[in-house]
Formats: structure tokens, sequence, C-alpha cells
């Protein structure tokens, strides 16, 4: 069962405005990267739905941030599925991101009133994404569909909407200027941020420092 709900999760990503996501089959591996991002003041993190067995590194995942880190918010990425989002909404997640919009992925949870994070790429499908329930919405590939000129576009006639875009997104202060001053409310990174050179160097310092760097920029930048 979900720690918290998807009013406090909503919240907490609106205040930190940076959601790290990664995968990895290595369970210590995957202990590390939270660590390091948790270090660096994170407190909402995506673990990605990209391999087999993820539903169990994703079980004892979430023990240890149970046990560690009780006010880590920790959930689940690249979710096409219902079944699969019941799956790990069984283990705990406390939210389910999705690359594209599933209808049928909005009643499971939102039944259970957990956040449900589907991905659009036109106002249509944002929409009928916020008719299903979603507080908000993931524009992925973000910077394919448009970048911040997309973000910026959707504001006009849907101001109520709150986008965490994904995809095309670093952690350059420019880049995330030009995002939050477009309106999004938070940002997704993943391999900008945790990087094949900070996995291969086991240098996890690093990435702490820069998810310090980004959470301070975007804080700069955020409305």
């Amino acid at each position: 069962m979900a720690r918290f709900s998807r009013i406090e999760t909503s919240l907490k990503i609106m205040e930190t405005g940076l959601v790290p996501l990664f995968y990895n089959s290595e369970l210590e591996v995957c202990k590390q990267v939270i660590d390091a991002c948790y270090g660096g003041g994170a407190r909402v993190f995506e673990f990605t739905n990209r391999g087999d067995f993820a539903h169990e590194i994703f079980a004892e995942l979430n023990k240890y941030v149970i046990k560690k880190y009780p006010d880590f918010i920790l959930g689940v990425g690249s979710v096409i599925d219902a079944g699969t989002a019941s799956i790990f909404l069984q283990l705990g997640a406390n939210f389910i991101v999705s690359p594209i919009l599933v209808d049928e992925i909005a009643p499971v949870c939102n039944k259970r009133k957990v956040l449900w994070m589907p991905g659009c790429g036109t106002l249509t499908e944002i929409s009928n994404a916020e008719s299903l329930g979603a507080e908000i919405v993931k524009i992925f590939p973000g910077a394919s569909v448009g970048g911040p000129g997309f973000v910026k576009a959707v504001s006009g006639p849907m101001p109520w909407t709150s986008i965490m875009a994904t995809g095309g997104v670093d952690t350059s202060e420019e880049n995330l200027k030009a995002w939050f001053e477009a309106g999004v409310t938070a940002v997704g990174i993943g391999s900008k941020l945790i990087t094949k050179e900070i996995l291969k160097n086991n240098d996890f310092q690093l990435l702490e420092d820069n998810v310090k760097k980004a959470l301070a920029f975007i804080e700069t930048f955020q409305r």
C-alpha cells in the first residue's frame, strides 16, 4: 500500500520540481543512486520498469527506502497497462508514471488515491488525462513534442494544467530555466542526471552534487 496519497505526492513534486528516474538490474546500484539523490535533496524518485524482474528489485528497494528514508516518495515509471500498475501498487508504489495515455490505468490508481502521471504529446491527450483524474501530466518525449514552447502554448488555453517534462531535459542552468519559465511544474531527468560515467566510476558523490545543483537552479526558476 502506498504510504503517500496523491495529494501529498503532488505537493512534494510541485515543491521540489525534480523527479530523478532510473533503472538498474542490480539492487545495490539502485540503493547507491537513491542514497546520492536523497543526499542531494531529492524527495521524489521514479524507478523505471525496464527490465525482467523489475518488480522484484522495486520490492526490495522500497523496503530499503521505507526503513532508511521514511520521507522519500518512491514510485514507478514506464508502466503501460493496468495489470502492471496493480502489481507495483501492491508492492507499495507511491505513484505511477506512464509514457503513454492508457485509460485503464486511471481507475486502478484512483481507487487507491495514488498519483498517476500519464505521458501525453497533444493538447487533446492532456485534456483526456485530466478528465480521467490526472493531477500532473507528463509530456513525453518532452523535447520532441515541442519542448518549452509546447508547454507555454498549453498554458494559454489550459492555465490549470500541471506538467512534468521528461525527455530532452538536462541539468544545465540554461535548459532548466527554459522549461520552468515556460511553466512546467517539474522535470523528470534520467541519464542526463544519473550518467553512464557516474555509474561506471561509482562516483555517487558527483551525483549528489549534481542533484543539489539542479535543485538550486530549479528553486531560482520556480514561480
